[in-house]
């Protein structure tokens, strides 16, 4: 290859970085949004957010009492949690600044302006005061970035290594999103399903494909539906399918891609022989157990592939 180990490493997390950011923004968003329609008494908990993203056993170290506040203050501000926003906007500031040499100039200016931002801002939005202006300036902001990258950058490994970070951490955020939320939003237990529709909408909104759910299904958003609808219609943007088909066009023009094609392979046809509309609630949180096992093997597939320096070869046959 002709880019360095660790170059290529830093541009694939500054993407996921960048992505992690711009989706928890548009996820708290959607979620607040949702509550404040709900009738009270019948919105779901804040914990889900915190579920969603894997991150319970993070934040019990920091705080006890799943409440708004703690909630907001921990995905919004909390420098210690990597899932956070503070959080991933200053790793993706970091992974850019070191890899300036191989991105437009402007990407370092936007991408710093977008950190200093979050960094003057992201504690006085934990309150809904300020927290949609704050969330959809992360989102305008990481877009910004986005489409820079892609109009500016020749499409070479780095932007190879930039996609392929990129459209792996949108395709974990999509599955969290219908495993977690769809189990936990639509349980059982549940006693006002009246509110269903609102539910299922927050989740479209969340991964911003209501309208493109509305053009092609129609205006009554059910669960079947609408799980089968981000996880594989090949034309939007963040489902799981075009994901895939996403990073399987940029491995191919990489060299020692073959472990890692196999691995998206296997995924495609797992995702493709699957039925989201004749599943019960515990087959989709199997299936989706197993596909978020098959995104991992991915990740280190590539790690090992293409950023595993000497240094670190050395490290973990010491270890």
């Amino acid at each position: 290859m002709s880019m360095l180990s660790r170059v290529a490493e830093r541009l694939f997390w500054m993407a996921r970085y960048l992505e992690r950011a711009e989706d928890t923004a548009r996820l708290i968003h959607a979620y607040t949004h949702m509550v404040m329609d709900i009738p009270k008494g019948s919105e779901p908990g804040w914990d889900i957010l915190v579920r969603i993203l894997d991150a319970e056993p993070n934040f019990a170290q920091h705080y006890r009492a799943y409440n708004e506040q703690n909630v907001m203050k921990f995905l919004i501000a909390e420098p210690d949690n990597p899932g956070g926003i503070l959080s991933a906007i200053r790793a993706a500031r970091e992974n850019v600044r070191t890899t300036r040499d191989v991105l437009p100039g402007e990407v370092w200016e936007h991408v710093n302006e977008l950190y200093l931002y979050a960094q003057e801002f992201a504690e006085k939005s934990i309150s809904r005061r300020n927290r949609y202006q704050f969330l959809e300036t992360v989102i305008a902001r990481c877009q910004m970035i986005n489409g820079m990258v892609v109009s500016t950058l020749p499409r070479g490994h780095a932007y190879r290594f930039i996609k392929l970070g990129q459209l792996l951490e949108r395709a974990d955020m999509t599955t969290r999103v219908v495993d977690v939320g769809a189990a936990a939003l639509l349980g059982d237990e549940r006693l006002h399903s009246t509110v269903d529709p609102l539910i299922w909408t927050s989740l479209l909104n969340s991964l911003s494909a209501m309208g493109a759910y509305r053009r092609e299904i129609g205006p009554q958003v059910e669960a079947g539906a609408m799980v089968d609808f981000v996880l594989r219609t090949d034309t939007l943007p963040r489902s799981v399918k075009f994901c895939l088909n996403g990073i399987r066009k940029e491995l191919v023009p990489l060299n020692n891609n073959r472990d890692a094609l196999a691995l998206v392979i296997k995924a495609r046809r797992k995702l493709s022989a699957f039925d989201p509309q004749q599943c019960s609630r515990e087959e989709l949180h199997l299936f989706i157990d197993r596909f978020q096992f098959i995104l991992t093997q991915l990740y280190n597939s590539i790690d090992r592939t293409w950023f595993m320096t000497e240094e670190r070869q050395a490290l973990t046959t010491l270890t």
